[in-house]
């Protein structure tokens, strides 16, 4: 089935159009939809991971679970005007990070400054990466509420990767932007070391048949 999604302001403006048609399989959901504008459009699908939004379905607001039918009136709803600023984007899952989506995910025109941290896998095989995953996301979420109020940020967000990181590849992401380089070293540096010592997350090194689980510091109550 085919569905026009409505785009308003800061989406809108990313996208070029105020609407969007997606195609969905018979019994698709809301999920659905929101994974499929991410990959209709570059710009639109970096402001979708950088910012919450809610799907309305024949002008209500719907959860992700909601399945669809033809001739829903869809519309994709950004945070709006009057309330509490946007959450810092955080994810924690399997999939491979970038570095340069996330530094133009939190990129304004007033940025002077982004600086971006990789924690990369070195020395090993590989490094096998388990998580309590939404214990974490909402964990890094709160990280970087608590960064962004210390310091002056135009934005701030964070990934970890899940399962196997081979050697090289980046298994946590940290961007900040801010308007002078300070305050986005400093924003960086303290999200990166609280992530490591409080979010649920934890690493085993692979190197051939020996592995080994590494240790850790016990997180600090809350």
């Amino acid at each position: 089935m085919v569905l026009q999604v409505r785009l308003f302001a800061i989406l809108r403006e990313r996208a070029g159009r105020d609407s969007l048609e997606i195609e969905l399989d018979k019994g698709a959901t809301v999920a659905d939809a929101l994974r499929a504008l991410a990959d209709a459009s570059e710009p639109l699908g970096e402001a979708l991971e950088a910012m919450p939004v809610v799907m309305a379905v024949n002008r209500a607001y719907a959860g992700e679970e909601e399945p669809l039918k033809p001739g829903d009136e869809l519309a994709l709803i950004p945070p709006v005007s009057g309330g509490a600023e946007p959450a810092p984007h955080a994810r924690v899952g399997p999939d491979p990070l970038s570095a340069d989506k996330l530094s133009k995910a939190v990129a304004t025109p007033h940025t002077g400054a982004i600086v971006t941290f990789q924690g990369t896998t070195r020395d090993v095989e590989r490094l096998d990466y388990e998580a309590y995953e939404p214990m974490a996301s909402e964990r890094i979420a709160a990280i970087l509420t608590e960064v962004a109020a210390n310091h002056e940020l135009e934005g701030i967000a964070a990934e970890h990767r899940t399962g196997t990181v081979p050697r090289g590849e980046p298994s946590v992401v940290v961007a900040a932007a801010a308007a002078h380089r300070g305050p986005a070293f400093a924003a960086a540096r303290e999200a990166v070391d609280r992530i490591k010592a409080e979010a649920p997350i934890w690493k085993r090194e692979v190197e051939g048949e020996r592995t080994k689980w590494v240790e850790g510091n016990k997180p600090p109550p809350h």
